[in-house]
């Protein structure tokens, strides 16, 4: 289908802003995801062969990795969809990435916050939180792989809405922090 095709044309609105198509907003995030590695169209072959290209962070972005059991202590479940919808709230759509085998959830958030929030990433390490920036690779599945299924190795717990879009660092934290609230509760002698 070509991009003049009326399904993916820009769509006005009785206020004047412009809505685009799905299919152009995660043609746009791909393009933006990619352009962080250096051969661009390498990572796309591998994206399509593999599902997962490994793409450098520090640059466009970072992520914050998150153990499985604080995002379910969180969101009071382990059901993926229960808690793909938590974090989609509590994150305000910000994109997260899931690696089932851990579970393991990956906050992408601005290039800087390992080097600006760095106070906070020591405190987070107790709870086995992570800041991941420069010299740091991540998994990153293709966008359309919005559900866990089986032998999935990474899909988007919440998918990006667009390109640059990111998770803002302040509600990361708050997820972090309610999440450690909540399980080392749990986890305290009565």
């Amino acid at each position: 289908m070509s991009s003049s095709s009326p399904a993916l044309r820009p769509v006005r609105t009785e206020q004047g802003a412009l809505v685009h198509a799905d299919a152009d907003r995660r043609l746009a995030a791909e393009h933006w995801l990619l352009s962080a590695h250096p051969q661009p169209a390498r990572a796309r072959a591998e994206w399509w062969t593999d599902d997962v290209v490994l793409l450098p962070l520090g640059t466009l972005f970072s992520a914050i990795r998150i153990p499985g059991r604080l995002v379910q202590a969180v969101a009071a479940s382990t059901k993926p969809e229960e808690i793909d919808a938590i974090l989609d709230e509590a994150l305000d759509s910000g994109p997260v990435i899931c690696d089932p085998r851990g579970p393991r959830y990956y906050a992408l958030v601005p290039a800087s916050v390992p080097r600006t929030w760095t106070q906070a990433a020591d405190d987070w390490r107790v709870a086995d939180v992570d800041c991941l920036g420069r010299g740091t690779y991540l998994g990153v599945p293709r966008l359309d792989a919005v559900q866990p299924t089986s032998g999935t190795t990474a899909y988007w717990s919440v998918p990006m809405p667009a390109p640059g879009v990111l998770c803002s660092p302040l509600k990361v934290a708050r997820l972090i922090a309610a999440g450690a609230h909540w399980l080392f509760e749990e986890e305290a002698p009565a």
